[in-house]
């Protein structure tokens, strides 16, 4: 059997729950299941990566440079929690099989408008520990190529330039990588273990409790915002001082103290300005990041009227004080079990941060 074929085996097995061994002993049933492996459909060529603005981790690549090698292009935008959470797996596949002949691209596509500046790209790559190709898609040049529409997003590219697969969202983790597999052993690799790699996922790169998750994500701007509840609805962009009602119903938001609610993001304009959210979920995020570049802004958070105490998440201490520093994704609350509905609120001890989504896992 030859070695593309065995491995080839390996990854059926697995997925059948059938015996290597078997399989090795018999060539028809070989044949049977390597021809079933190899009907990825052809779902286009390779796009053109020629509309990046920059590249961080690497020259400029492409689709010449690719020829030859598999290659996971990842779309994502790093502020996103969808994205947080498969990065780890995408950052063990480029690991572990780039020796093999895997080259995974980051697409960084832009969702807010501080994700344009290339500055916070690069501290955030770093951060985060993203050390493969990034393409820096400013201009959405290559979303528009490849039709995008999601962060994050995974195509799956063979050595001979042709897009066979793709994932849209979390997870479906085991079956990414069985295509991996798969590409890597139809391009004549054939010393790559068909073991899943193992990932330790923590704080923000945890996968959501999704049998507790209740509430959906939801953005602070008044573009895409839904159910804010303080007493007269917003004025979209303009200066206003807002008070909370006396109940939120779940997944319901307030305002309290002076703030503009702008199209994409609502910014204090005077220090003790709070939000507060009724949600049901284990963990609570806000996008968020100070106006001005190098200054903070210090807060504290409270769950239903208290300090979150063990239910703090990794951007707060115990009594809920935090600081916000960049602009990123803050986890503010992870509480253990039971989750149930809660009223979360976060007081901004000075003026001028930026608000721009809650999300939830």
């Amino acid at each position: 059997m030859k070695a593309s074929q065995l491995l080839l085996a390996g990854i059926l097995a697995r997925a059948i729950g059938a015996p290597l061994e078997t399989l090795a002993e018999d060539n028809s049933m070989v044949q049977q299941i390597t021809s079933k492996a190899a009907q990825l459909p052809i779902e286009g060529e390779f796009p053109s990566l020629g509309g990046a603005t920059a590249w961080l981790n690497s020259p400029a690549l492409t689709a010449a440079d690719l020829r030859g090698k598999v290659v996971l292009v990842e779309f994502w935008t790093y502020s996103c929690i969808n994205w947080l959470r498969t990065m780890p797996y995408v950052r063990a596949w480029a690991q572990k099989y780039k020796d093999q002949g895997l080259v995974v691209i980051g697409v960084h596509t832009p969702e807010f408008g501080f994700e344009k500046n290339l500055e916070n790209v690069r501290w955030a790559a770093k951060a985060l520990k993203v050390d493969y190709p990034i393409a820096v898609d400013t201009e959405y040049a290559v979303w528009r190529a490849f039709n995008n529409q999601y962060w994050p997003a995974l195509y799956f590219a063979d050595g001979e330039g042709n897009i066979r697969h793709h994932q849209f969202g979390e997870g479906d983790y085991e079956q990414s990588e069985t295509i991996i597999q798969q590409l890597l052993a139809e391009a004549g690799k054939g010393d790559v273990s068909h073991v899943p790699v193992s990932v330790d996922a923590r704080g923000v790169e945890a996968a959501a409790d999704w049998g507790s998750l209740k509430s959906p994500e939801n953005y602070v701007g008044y573009a895409r915002s839904e159910n804010f509840s303080s007493p007269g609805g917003t004025e979209q962009d303009r200066r206003h001082v807002y008070r909370a009602p006396d109940r939120l119903k779940l997944n319901h938001w307030a305002l309290s103290g002076d703030w503009t609610v702008g199209k994409q993001a609502t910014a204090l304009n005077r220090a003790e300005g709070r939000i507060t959210y009724r949600f049901h979920a284990r963990d609570l995020h806000l996008v968020m990041g100070p106006g001005a570049r190098g200054t903070s802004v210090r807060f504290r958070v409270l769950i239903d009227g208290q300090p979150p105490g063990a239910a703090h998440g990794i951007d707060v201490d115990e009594q809920g004080y935090g600081t916000v520093t960049e602009q990123r994704l803050y986890q503010l609350i992870r509480q253990p079990k039971p989750i149930a509905d809660r009223q979360f609120e976060i007081e901004f001890l000075d003026s001028g941060v930026e608000t721009f989504v809650f999300t939830f896992g």
